[in-house]
């Protein structure tokens, strides 16, 4: 197997981790819950784990800051999309570019988001605007000229003063019909804000925004998620940060949860109707220990290993499963509880949901690469 760039680093990254740790495979592999070998395979490139847990695991026992384990998941992720992928060809696509980076397609089941490869460049039916002609001689009318009733010419029979009046009447009953147009909630155009026609995103170019994709559209998308209150960089590449935030807006903006900008979700990012805004770290970890009266300092390593102690936190697995708030609870769990991902965000029912699972066995075995990694949290 020859390993890709993103596989690559994703090694050299664990390799990292692996030496400062000063630790060799068989005890990282024991204290993270897989085998040493395993372990071995994913620092030499040689394969990427298909469960992100094992990986956060390793980081966690190897003393991996909060930004360190945020680039490794961003690493991971770009490397499990280039998983056992032909990449993509002229031959392939006949809308490939030469100048732009071949984008490979995924084999193996995914996100949906992982799985289709970037779109980024204007497409062949981008309207052009035709440049304005200045009339010529030809094309100007003389006034009329007609003669009074004592011979004396004079222009035509309508009155300038009125010919005025006439067309500031006709400019005036214009823009009410436009702004009709636009202000109508039925008007047919999609429930459009004023913005829509000023947003790049209305534009071909950005049909369809993915994950993988560098562009204007990317930002544009980014620009529109952090207005609405996102926690996210700006910065045109569309990874797996920007592919939590859209996410979860999907999710409370009550659109399907593609993880692709389409034309439901362009809408509700320019109606900016949404707000993302959430419970700070300091405010979930308080509301932890109220609710895990029995294990408070477990409970808030857990959460906090987890997910940042983000309640508006994503995390996709290569089954095209997803982990929701700031407990991660699977689809599966979310199944078990009567839950959803819109009410997996809101972080009071998602501690009691988590609290709930504690109380089956009194432990953390719902969350196993966390609780591997509980010795190493400090006491919050």
């Amino acid at each position: 197997m020859v390993a890709s760039p993103h596989a690559e680093k994703f090694a050299a990254c664990l390799r990292m981790l692996k030496d400062r740790s000063r630790r060799g495979y068989d005890r990282l592999g024991k204290e993270a819950g897989v085998s040493g070998s395993s372990l071995h395979r994913y620092c030499s490139g040689l394969s990427v784990p298909a469960d992100y847990r094992v990986v956060h695991a390793f980081a966690k026992v190897c003393g991996a800051s909060a930004e360190e384990l945020r680039e490794l998941h961003r690493l991971w992720a770009l490397a499990d999309t280039d998983r056992d992928a032909p990449a993509v060809t002229a031959k392939d696509n006949p809308e490939w570019e030469p100048d732009e980076p071949a984008v490979p397609a995924q084999a193996s089941p995914g996100p949906e988001a992982l799985a289709v490869p970037a779109q980024s460049s204007p497409g062949p039916d981008e309207p052009v605007v035709p440049a304005p002609v200045s009339p010529g001689p030809d094309d100007v009318t003389p006034p009329e000229i007609t003669p009074d009733d004592t011979g004396t010419p004079r222009r035509s029979r309508v009155p300038e003063k009125w010919s005025s009046r006439f067309a500031i009447l006709a400019a005036v009953v214009a823009v009410m019909l436009v702004a009709g147009f636009v202000w109508m909630p039925d008007s047919g155009l999609g429930g459009a804000s004023p913005e829509a026609d000023d947003s790049l995103l209305y534009s071909s170019a950005c049909k369809s925004v993915r994950m993988g994709q560098h562009d204007e559209c990317v930002r544009e998308v980014q620009s529109l998620l952090a207005r609405a209150k996102g926690r996210l960089a700006v910065d045109g590449d569309f990874g797996p940060e920007t592919l939590r935030q859209l996410t979860a807006f999907q999710v409370l903006a009550g659109v399907p949860a593609s993880s692709v900008v389409d034309e439901a979700t362009r809408n509700e990012l320019v109606a900016q109707k949404v707000s993302m805004s959430t419970w700070s770290p300091a405010k979930v970890t308080k509301r932890i220990r109220e609710v895990f009266v029995e294990d408070p300092d477990a409970a808030v390593a857990v959460a906090r290993c987890a997910s940042f102690l983000d309640p508006l936190w994503v995390l996709p697995n290569t089954n095209g499963s997803r982990n929701w708030g700031v407990f991660q609870i699977s689809d599966a769990r979310l199944r078990d509880l009567d839950g959803t991902p819109l009410r997996a965000f809101d972080p009071e029912w998602n501690i009691k949901a988590a609290h709930r699972l504690w109380s089956a066995r009194h432990d953390f075995h719902d969350w196993p690469s966390c609780e591997a990694a509980l010795k190493d949290e400090p006491k919050s």
